[in-house]
C-alpha cells in the first residue's frame, strides 16, 4: 500500500513507525511523513501536531463501520461486493451525522 502513495501526499502514523525506511520511501514518493519522532531520536523532522491530531477522525470512522458485522468479518468475499457494501455503510454513517 505505501507504493502507491502519490506526490504530495500526506503520510500519518504513529510514533512506532519512526524509521529511516518509511522517512526515505516518502521522501522519494515526494510525500511528507508526518510521523512523530521517537524519544530517543537525535535528528528532528517537521511535524505538525494538528495533522496527526486529525487522524483521530478517520480512526473513529473506521471503528463505526466495523460495528457492522458483515463488514467487521468480511462475509462477503467478492472485493467488488465489499467495496459496494462500505460505500454504502459510509454513507449511511455521513447521512446519520447530519
Amino acid at each position: 500500500m505505501l507504493k502507491d502513495i502519490g506526490k504530495g501526499a500526506i503520510l500519518l502514523a504513529d510514533r512506532a513507525y519512526d524509521t529511516n525506511a518509511l522517512r526515505a520511501l516518502a521522501k522519494t514518493k515526494r510525500a511528507w511523513a508526518n510521523i512523530p519522532a521517537k524519544r530517543n531520536r537525535k535528528e528532528s523532522f517537521p511535524f505538525s501536531s494538528w495533522v496527526y491530531r486529525q487522524r483521530n477522525l478517520v480512526e473513529r470512522f473506521f471503528n463505526k463501520l466495523k460495528q457492522f458485522r458483515g463488514i467487521a468479518t468480511r462475509y462477503d468475499k467478492d472485493p467488488q461486493n465489499f467495496l459496494a457494501a462500505v460505500k454504502l455503510l459510509a454513507t449511511r454513517i455521513w447521512i446519520r451525522s447530519l
